[in-house]
């Protein structure tokens, strides 16, 4: 075969340093944007970016000429120092240092839209660790609770 053709959908999700709630209207669209212009000048298309305030989502296609990991680490340190620009009180803003990231089905695509879109109304009734480790335990991924949320 002399192409190299790929389609792999990832849903990444990571939060604020000790899930701190700093991401708050006007700079949540804003911080939205941003992350997908960044997936977008990596070659992973973005389609759906959302979060809460402690937390991203981040559904994208990775890109054949990307390392997963190394994608995570430029959207965590773009987005971090450009966040800190915006306002003082953005001064203290981290990622934490881990992120979840899972394949999706490509017929799962639009319930995961969903889901991303969904996030504020979700989270009135389920915590980020609640989320997470339900992702953890649907995808199967063994993980140590101690490690999980630094």
């Amino acid at each position: 075969m002399g192409q190299s053709l790929v389609k792999n959908y990832m849903h990444i999700v990571f939060s604020t340093k000790h899930r701190q709630p700093l991401i708050h209207p006007p700079y949540e669209d804003e911080l939205h944007s941003y992350l997908g212009g960044i997936c977008k000048n990596l070659e992973c298309q973005p389609i759906k970016i959302g979060g809460y305030t402690d937390h991203i989502h981040i559904l994208c296609m990775l890109s054949k000429k990307i390392a997963l990991m190394k994608l995570v680490e430029e959207v965590k340190s773009h987005s971090s120092k450009w966040i800190k620009t915006l306002d003082s009180s953005l001064q203290s803003f981290y990622w934490q240092d881990g992120y979840g990231a899972f394949s999706v089905n490509p017929a799962e695509v639009d319930r995961v839209i969903a889901y991303i879109a969904n996030q504020h109304e979700h989270h009135s009734k389920k915590t980020y660790q609640d989320e997470y480790r339900a992702f953890l335990k649907k995808y199967e991924v063994e993980y140590d609770e101690r490690y999980v949320w630094d």
